[in-house]
């Protein structure tokens, strides 16, 4: 038996904790104060599909595809974003925690996480060219080898990158901040 095939549905206040969601793919479909936390959406596919004041942690991303999602005031820690299906992959999150969460290894030109909390976020080795950071908290995120090209920084805070470890020509920093790029060479900025 195929997926099941869900178009332009809108739900809200659902709580897939006791009720799962149902196994199919969802296309421009909106998602409202739903309660994803700790289910399973392994294999589930969503395209161009809004998800607003919604708690997906823990959830289990395996084979889970986001093809043009959005994320507004979701509460999104601990996602394995690395076990999503790589095809399409792109999201945007806006004023949500992401905390704890893993983008190892994946290519997401262009994402979008502003005014997002990202703190202990593992970003190492993902192609984040053009993404845009602004006014995120990223405390203790972790950029290693990671190219973040033309990356928009103005108005994050709490961030370290290494500027020898990750590729960061034509990213923009706001001054304030700047003394995240020398965390390395500890010395002392007043």
């Amino acid at each position: 038996m195929g997926n099941q095939f869900f178009e332009d549905e809108n739900y809200h206040h659902e709580d897939y904790t006791n009720t799962p969601l149902k196994e199919g793919d969802y296309e421009v479909c909106s998602f409202t104060n739903c309660n994803f936390s700790n289910t399973n959406l392994a294999a589930n596919k969503f395209i161009e599909c809004d998800f607003i004041d919604c708690d997906l942690s823990n959830a289990l991303l395996n084979k889970t595809a986001f093809q043009d999602c959005s994320f507004t005031n979701c509460k999104m820690l601990g996602l394995n974003f690395e076990k999503c299906e790589s095809f399409g992959f792109s999201i945007k999150a806006t004023h949500c925690n992401l905390s704890h969460s893993i983008f190892y290894n994946l290519k997401i030109p262009n994402t979008d996480f502003q005014y997002s909390k990202l703190q202990n976020v593992d970003f190492s080795e993902a192609i984040l060219v053009k993404a845009n950071f602004q006014d995120c908290d990223l405390q203790n995120a972790i950029f290693q080898n990671t190219n973040l090209e033309s990356a928009d920084f103005r108005g994050a805070m709490n961030y370290s990158i290494n500027p020898e470890d990750n590729k960061i020509a034509g990213a923009k920093f706001s001054l304030s901040e700047v003394r995240g790029l020398l965390d390395k060479y500890n010395i002392k900025i007043d």
